[in-house]
């Protein structure tokens, strides 16, 4: 799909979503703690950043919380309606309408603040809930803009969601990896010759083991697509790790959170124990979250 096309179904994905998305994913009655949140105001704050941008800010779920760390705060949003939301929610803090603006993070001009007296480039560049919606050969031209966007010494974070972490849900998104990406179905058709058939039937007991019908697929609001109706895409930690330091970033870390201390898929029958527990695992440089954590941000730092 053409990338104007994708972005145009994730722009009716969120159009709905810019007065709500905070409380469904940032406030108090949100499904699990915003966690990741601490991660990057520690990352910033060690980075000593006075100014930091947030590309793909959405109605400004991560910049309304750094408000209060003494920075000058700027963002920019594919989505009119998130811009619009992020306008009025940072304006309760006497920021300029002129900090937030439209732009695609696939467009190196969008780094730029337009209004008169913004910085070249920042202190840092933070990106979540973005890459999951690009295809893959994007992910290093989001990581080279970030990374241009900054002074050298600048700091780049990104966000993912976990691919490993279908190694643990035992689900839909567990077999569509196993298929894809470690089997490599296709790969073993065009080699099976005349085992054509019993290969079928050894990926049909593959799948067997699988809840393929969990999760549920998320559809939209009203008549938009949903999120699993829009590209969304989870990326391998190792794999982006490694695309970082190809594009240059140096001291690149992985930082996991969204743990989860049992398959999601049993969490409703120990609801309480999950989320306890869940949360008492959070330590972002935990091995575990390489296969128990659904998220991770990615840090590094510009030469």
């Amino acid at each position: 799909m053409p990338l104007e096309d994708i972005e145009e179904s994730v722009k009716a994905c969120y159009s709905t979503w810019s007065e709500s998305y905070y409380d469904d994913y940032y406030g108090s009655k949100a499904a699990y703690p915003p966690v990741h949140r601490d991660i990057v105001r520690g990352i910033l704050r060690d980075a000593g950043a006075s100014n930091v941008l947030d590309a793909g800010c959405g109605p400004a779920s991560m910049l309304r919380d750094l408000t209060g760390l003494g920075m000058d705060l700027y963002g920019f949003d594919l989505t009119p309606g998130m811009v619009t939301e992020a306008r009025r929610v940072l304006g309760e803090h006497g920021i300029s309408s002129d900090h937030v603006w439209e732009g695609s993070v696939a467009a190196p001009e969008a780094f730029r603040a337009p209004g008169a007296g913004a910085p070249d480039r920042f202190d840092a560049a933070i990106c979540m809930g973005v890459l999951p919606h690009l295809p893959e050969e994007l992910d290093r031209v989001v990581i080279e803009n970030l990374r241009d966007a900054v002074r050298p010494g600048g700091q780049v974070v990104v966000e993912a969601r976990n691919q490993l972490f279908s190694l643990f849900t035992l689900n839909r998104y567990s077999y569509d990896f196993f298929l894809r990406d470690l089997v490599r179905a296709d790969h073993l058709r065009e080699r099976a010759g005349a085992e054509s058939d019993a290969l079928d039937q050894a990926l049909a007991a593959m799948k067997g083991q699988f809840r393929t019908d969990l999760p549920p697929t998320r559809g939209g609001k009203a008549d938009e697509p949903g999120y699993d109706e829009v590209l969304s895409r989870t990326h391998n930690p190792f794999v982006l790790q490694e695309a970082a330091r190809r594009a240059g970033l140096l001291d690149v870390r992985v930082h996991f959170y969204h743990f989860h201390a049992l398959p999601p898929m049993v969490q409703q029958l120990v609801p309480e124990l999950f989320l306890r527990e869940s949360v008492a695992m959070e330590q972002a440089d935990d091995w575990r979250g390489y296969f128990m954590a659904s998220a991770f941000l990615l840090s590094g730092r510009c030469p």
